[in-house]
């Protein structure tokens, strides 16, 4: 059976608890495997507990580690103060908090409903805090200084505005400043952000047509001139879990191709794209970009 080809040490995580959240799909799938990989047990957050239990069953293929599954609505105050005592009460403690959950659809602001624009807030910046806050203050705050706790928080490319997609793009925002808040006040904890950019991930198949179109063309924006991949994102939010981001707190790592740095008057790419990291052996290429390769290589 194949297993996931980290570049960090086999047992860097044994003995430690990790929360994901999100880890039904997607970033926060490959990461939980990634994480599982190097001996992690797992708490796996989502709200399908269909999908939670799908991740399990995967990793218990090629690893050993303890995963518990938990479904969880992070809008839910009080559900996340449940799901966060349920985790503890399963695993006795939480080193590390991956806070990958979170949700937006496209839409023009004009077009933007307050029912849609507080749901998506609440998806990617209410929620976040919520789980974050949870676990400072039901663990990583009476643990202090015993032993390296982290919270990773995922934000978005939303550098220079969000067009299309303004309520994630505010949300995002809110969430970096929470984090380097929250690195200030809940030190010694490192808080960090993860800021990808476009990353070939199965959610870009939920999109509709229209916004598939535009997908198909993103890579034509990116100085590296293509997407990213899910192992691309994970392996930064390994990192920021380990012994050699402890010094690492209140930053942002951008997972981005350099897209926020692409300009009008400069042409994007002078050859062919660099090589992409691929280490997820469950990894795959949304439908949405098969689709694209395969016109342009039956194109004239």
């Amino acid at each position: 059976m194949n297993q996931f080809q980290s570049v960090f040490k086999p047992g860097l995580f044994d003995g430690q608890t990790i929360l994901v959240t999100g880890a039904g799909s997607g970033i926060g799938r490959c990461t939980a495997h990634e994480l599982a990989s190097l001996g992690a047990n797992l708490a796996l957050v989502g709200r399908k507990i269909e999908k939670l239990e799908t991740v399990k069953a995967e990793i218990a293929q090629t690893c050993s580690v303890k995963v518990s599954i938990h479904s969880c609505d992070i809008r839910e105050e009080d559900r996340v103060k449940e799901t966060v005592a349920a985790v503890l009460a399963e695993h006795g403690k939480i080193n590390h908090l991956i806070n990958n959950a979170g949700g937006q659809f496209p839409s023009p602001l004009n077009m933007i409903s307050g029912k849609g624009w507080e749901t998506v807030v609440r998806n990617n910046l209410t929620g976040g805090f919520y789980m974050a806050r949870e676990v400072f203050n039901q663990y990583m705050m009476l643990h202090l200084g015993e032993c390296d706790l982290s919270i990773t928080n995922i934000i978005a490319d939303m550098w220079n505005g969000m067009p299309g997609m303004g309520h994630s793009g505010a949300a995002r925002a809110g969430m970096l400043n929470f984090s380097e808040t929250a690195s200030n006040e809940w030190a010694p904890v490192r808080i960090n952000a993860v800021a990808p950019g476009f990353i070939a991930s199965s959610g870009m198949d939920t999109y509709p047509e229209p916004m598939k179109q535009t997908i198909m063309q993103l890579d034509k924006t990116i100085p590296l001139q293509r997407l990213g991949l899910e192992d691309e994102v994970s392996s930064v939010l390994t990192f920021l879990c380990s012994p050699a981001a402890a010094f690492i707190s209140g930053t942002c790592i951008r997972v981005d191709g350099a897209a926020p740095n692409a300009r009008r008057i400069w042409q994007v790419g002078t050859g062919k794209p660099n090589p992409p990291f691929q280490s997820f052996h469950l990894g795959g290429i949304p439908e949405v970009i098969q689709r694209r390769d395969a016109a342009r290589q039956n194109k004239p």
